[in-house]
């Protein structure tokens, strides 16, 4: 891996170089899963949603704010086969918010079903949420063990949360057609159960936060093998290609490059069961990296979200 020049930016490097930069130092250890495993199986994970960033306020209601923040944490102890046991909160928010809208935001964590436990609160210039969660695994697949053979498979469709932002974007918030989009783009799903059930089984398992380009890529990096996806085999959220084709987009690039599905993404041996749901949409091979393929096998190129890029 190449050094970085003193005077690199985040723009130049990505989150990605960033991370790997600090990894290729010493000075973060053991970063490469969905969450840290620490001793007697407790799984620990954070996310922040930063106003700007993540979210609009008027965009999304201060209880579906609330349940974000939660799911798109356990999503993370889901895709350590882990069972939850309790949010920590840190909360920013400029002084002029309503009490009522904080109450609100608390009742939308709650509805996640995985009880607040501490946290902290301090006053800022705009809305962001920092939570973590902590859980406990048997075991923990991570995203280092696929290897040539396994199939690649998913939890369900993709792509509704990519196409309920573009809805937002457009205006679309109160229009009924719109209404499924949205509310998977504010309200992901938790997929703890299929979690657990592939936590026995898989080589690698992960969530799809970043987009499946993104995502299959940290698999294939981290397991040093090659994933190949097959794009007729991915499942498409209905809804999905007609608010691409209005954005002038294909329902891949929204499938598979726009993240915050939080669907899992794993790869199991061929003769593993899977939870009912989840879907083959490839297989691991020797080599390297992940590309995807269209119905005459020509690779396609997408790419998945970075921050700072």
């Amino acid at each position: 891996m190449s050094r970085r020049r003193p005077g690199d930016r985040l723009a130049d490097v990505g989150e990605l170089g960033l991370l790997a930069e600090l990894e290729r130092r010493g000075l973060t250890v053991d970063v490469e899963h969905d969450a840290a495993l620490l001793s007697g199986g407790l799984v620990v994970t954070q996310d922040a949603l930063v106003e700007g960033v993540h979210f609009q306020l008027d965009w999304i209601s201060w209880r579906d704010l609330g349940y974000k923040a939660a799911a798109v944490n356990i999503s993370d102890l889901a895709a350590s086969a882990a069972e939850p046991e309790a949010l920590i909160v840190s909360l920013g928010l400029p002084p002029a918010t309503l009490v009522a809208d904080v109450v609100e935001l608390y009742e939308g964590i709650a509805e996640a079903g995985v009880p607040v436990r501490g946290g902290d609160t301090t006053s800022a210039d705009r809305a962001y949420l920092s939570v973590t969660a902590l859980g406990h695994s048997v075991h923990v697949p991570g995203r280092g063990g696929a290897r040539p053979g396994d199939l690649v498979v998913v939890t369900g469709p993709l792509g509704a949360s990519g196409a309920g932002l573009l809805c937002l974007e457009a205006g679309r918030r109160d229009d009924p057609a719109a209404a499924a989009l949205v509310r998977a783009h504010n309200r992901p799903p938790l997929r703890l159960a299929e979690g657990r059930a592939l936590g026995a089984v898989a080589t690698a398992l992960m969530d799809i936060s970043d987009g499946l380009a993104t995502d299959a890529g940290h698999i294939a990096r981290r397991s040093g093998c090659h994933l190949a996806i097959e794009l007729a085999r991915v499942p498409v959220a209905d809804g999905v290609a007609e608010v691409a084709a209005g954005a002038g987009r294909t329902r891949w690039e929204l499938a598979c490059a726009f993240g915050e599905d939080y669907e899992l993404l794993a790869t199991v041996p061929p003769e593993a069961p899977l939870p009912p749901g989840c879907v083959v949409i490839g297989r691991c091979e020797a080599g390297q990296g992940a590309v995807f393929l269209d119905a005459a096998g020509r690779e396609v190129v997408l790419h998945g979200w970075e921050h700072f890029r």
